[in-house]
């Protein structure tokens, strides 16, 4: 009997201690699959954003360019979110000049060819970039692209007409001084506002001073007689605007050009976010001729470069 008992005993210990692994191996798998459905969902909750350009042209909007993240950008990026602090150092970013092999630049002069072709048929020779919301690096994009314009031995006028926050002067090392505001307010004569920067072909107007009425100025017929006389005086002039989901200035310019193009950051603008800025364009007659799809990382092999020459 003693025997029998101190047999069973150990046996029956072994049985729950066995239940008790089986159970444990069960909660940590149903956790495990929790934690990874939550961290695909948030995953995704967190990364809204364009990811390809078939994205957007599947929705029948026309793709311009795709312009590459460069390596200086991502370095000019990294330092900025490591700091937590936006970078001062806007210049240093200026691809066209000094880093004439980056990737960025050569498909900012894919875009240069392409837009070539575009003003042909437009009404004017005035160029508008927007974008659908702050930071995704349109007035960088807009800056570049007058760079190689401006390369290629055509004279072009940069026009910052972002007259709450623009940049642009800093980007082209170039003084705030006099600008559009103080030519739209009748302070200044567009002669006196034009600086010529350190690039050969490429003239500047600044955003000047800050005004109390943006959008009013911007309505006032001198915005259309200021780009009547630039269209005559340079071969393009190109006009940088605030957010179109911001403020409304980008449509108050856009009646006044000819071909109209949205910077949208690849992983930061969702498809919502560019729909509805199309949408704001064209209830006012507006339309767009394509999207600048900028910083596109090459995450899944050659897909960048299989968009650019297929």
């Amino acid at each position: 009997m003693v025997t029998y008992v101190s047999w069973i005993l150990p046996l029956r210990s072994l049985v729950r201690l066995n239940r008790k692994k089986t159970i444990i191996v069960l909660i940590a798998t149903l956790l495990g699959g929790l934690f990874s459905t939550g961290f695909v969902l948030l995953k995704t909750m967190l990364h809204r954003g364009i990811e390809s350009p078939e994205q957007l042209e599947q929705l029948g909007i026309n793709v311009y360019a795709c312009i590459p993240l460069s390596e200086l950008q991502h370095k000019s990026d990294r330092e900025t979110m490591l700091s937590g602090k936006r970078s001062s150092n806007r210049s240093s970013t200026l691809l066209a000049v000094g880093n004439l092999s980056d990737l960025a630049i050569e498909a900012v002069r894919s875009l240069r060819t392409r837009l070539h072709f575009a003003l042909l048929e437009a009404k004017n020779n005035v160029l508008m970039i927007s974008g659908p919301s702050p930071s995704i690096g349109k007035t960088l994009v807009s800056i570049n692209l007058a760079a190689v314009i401006a390369q290629a031995g055509r004279r072009i006028l940069v026009v910052d007409a972002d007259m709450r926050k623009g940049h642009a002067h800093s980007l082209l090392n170039c003084e705030l001084g006099l600008g559009l505001s103080d030519v739209l307010s009748g302070q200044a004569s567009p002669q006196q506002a034009i600086k010529q920067t350190s690039i050969e072909n490429l003239s500047f107007i600044s955003r000047g001073k800050i005004p109390s009425n943006p959008s009013e100025l911007l309505m006032h017929n001198r915005l259309t007689e200021f780009l009547e006389w630039a269209g005559k005086e340079y071969d393009i002039v190109l006009v940088d605007t605030p957010p179109i989901l911001a403020v409304t200035d980008a449509v108050i310019v856009a009646r006044n050009v000819g071909t109209t193009l949205l910077v949208a950051r690849y992983g930061v603008n969702s498809l919502k976010e560019i729909e509805v800025s199309i949408r704001h364009f064209e209830q006012n007659g507006i339309e767009i001729q394509g999207i600048i799809l900028n910083a596109v990382e090459n995450k899944s092999g050659n897909v960048y470069y299989a968009y650019e020459y297929k």
